[in-house]
């Protein structure tokens, strides 16, 4: 693991929040994007090396649909920059947690990510993240 990639937050109305992080941060997001591979948009602020990650929902069957339909809006993971997450994914299966992806697919930010199960992670869901390079 080389760093905290950045921490990913899930809310209901990506505007609202993004007007809500650019007053606190005192800037605008980078970017936003949708993903369609996990049904949601996101949008990204940068401060310093760390990133924030809002996470809205484009889909009711959305991981993210589902995290708000039982909790409030809020840290939803955080995400670790690896250099081979093929590697890493091998690594902590051999460690005994539990990977949701069988293989890395295309995440935001020009990244390749998969995602570790919070039930082995003390309630943490962990994503792993490497640059398409």
């Amino acid at each position: 693991m080389k760093k905290i990639e950045h921490i990913g937050i899930a809310v209901h109305d990506l505007e609202q929040s993004e007007e809500l992080f650019s007053k606190i941060l005192n800037k605008k997001p980078y970017k936003k994007e949708k993903v369609d591979s996990e049904d949601v948009v996101t949008s990204f602020f940068k401060t310093g090396p760390n990133k924030i990650e809002l996470l809205a929902a484009t889909s009711p069957n959305s991981a993210i649909a589902k995290f708000l339909s039982k909790n409030k809006e809020g840290i939803h993971h955080i995400a670790f920059e690896v250099t081979d997450i093929s590697k890493e994914m091998k690594r902590l299966k051999k460690e005994g947690f539990t990977i949701l992806n069988d293989k890395p697919k295309k995440g935001a930010d020009n990244k390749l990510v998969c995602f570790v199960h919070p039930k082995s992670a003390n309630g943490v869901l962990i994503e792993l993240c490497q640059e398409i390079k």
